[in-house]
């Protein structure tokens, strides 16, 4: 088992990541707990899989649980899921010394994280992620959010997780286009500033995606450990260091809203290929030398992740997307800033250019 912390002060808290961590998550568990009693949430995919073994591991330390299993999809991320959980925590009984578990991906540790910061105004939670997007990403941090038709996490706090447990042997069990979506997040570890980690990506990535436990182990590893150092050098995003982890985020944020966050376009997906048109966008203007703007293309092609508008299935015109893109949550003093790059791991926060530029670019 690998030990990491998010060093938050008071506040901090530990990563751990093992494959089996799923069998001995009870003993991590009940050292937290003021009472044997935890609540787990879930849905319906991971339950099927995982409820049942997170269930015996808790049991085994003589803690007790109820459980409750939502609809799978980002749909659920919404005023109506964040109803529902609350209602049912509360029905629980819980209490804000309780430490909530969060069993699956993004959507499920976003809603079960936002949920845990406002009832009984704040109670613990623990991240248990089960997707290589959450494990690598979402789990670690303390963004939680819901989405709203006018954009997405738009309605959300910064709630930080009291512990987070990741197995990655919960990947054996996930479809091939979720593990790609996850790994548009791995590779933007080294597109921010890690050049180095970008080639073993170019290297690894394929065998990654393929099954190779060990380059899993290792993207797993150096990516949250780049999260943590990110986090705690700004935890609420006030310097610009931690924007740089919206590499390709805002263009990608505008790509799931015209595609109604759906199965159409994952969020990693929608990463993916904004990545590439952040690259593409800085290379148009003279920021980024084109081929790097390439290399970065053709890696995600070459992993059957988007890599354009066409292969993300967008055909709306550049003022549309741009919209979109008004409503991103970093927008201040009327201005969106926007993550840019000068070269692969080179990535930083501007705000030159208006959305009258960009709408002319994903025209062009």
């Amino acid at each position: 088992m690998e030990k990491l912390t998010v060093e938050l002060g008071s506040r901090s808290y530990p990563i751990l990541i093992g494959d089996g961590l799923l069998e001995e998550i009870g003993r991590h568990v009940a050292p937290l707990l003021k009472r044997p009693r935890t609540m787990i949430v879930t849905d319906s995919h991971v339950a099927d899989h995982y409820l049942r073994r997170v269930g015996t591991a808790l049991g085994n330390e003589g803690i007790s649980f109820s459980s409750f299993v939502l609809e799978p999809g980002e749909s659920t991320k919404s005023w109506a899921g964040l109803a529902r959980l609350t209602e049912w925590l509360i029905g629980e009984g819980v209490e804000r010394s309780d430490h909530v578990i969060a069993l699956g991906g993004g959507v499920i540790g976003d809603l079960v994280g936002f949920a845990c910061s406002i009832v009984k105004r704040g109670c613990h939670f623990i991240q248990v992620p089960t997707t290589l997007l959450a494990q690598v990403d979402s789990s670690v941090g303390g963004k939680t959010a819901i989405n709203v038709p006018a954009g997405k996490n738009l309605i959300g706090a910064f709630h930080q997780p009291a512990l987070v447990v990741i197995d990655p042997a919960t990947l054996e069990t996930l479809p091939r286009r979720e593990l790609g979506a996850g790994y548009a997040e791995v590779v933007k570890y080294g597109l921010i500033d890690d050049a180095d980690f970008f080639a073993w990506c170019e290297a690894n990535g394929a065998a990654l995606l393929a099954g190779d436990s060990a380059a899993r182990r290792k993207a797993i590893a150096h990516s949250v450990a780049a999260k943590a150092r990110i986090v705690a050098a700004d935890e609420r995003e006030t310097q610009d260091i931690r924007a740089l982890l919206n590499l390709g985020h805002s263009f990608g944020h505008a790509l799931e809203a015209e595609t109604g966050y759906s199965d159409r376009l994952l969020h990693g997906e929608a990463v993916a290929a904004g990545m590439v048109l952040a690259h593409r966008f800085s290379a148009a203007n003279g920021i980024c030398p084109a081929g790097d703007a390439e290399r970065v293309r053709a890696h995600l092609a070459s992993v059957d992740l988007p890599h354009s508008l066409a292969s993300a299935g967008v055909n709306s015109d550049g003022k549309a997307l741009a919209a979109h893109m008004a409503h991103d949550k970093k927008v201040r003093g009327g201005k969106l800033p926007l993550i840019l790059t000068r070269g692969i791991g080179q990535s930083f926060v501007t705000e030159d250019y208006g959305l009258d530029a960009v709408a002319a670019f994903l025209d062009g």
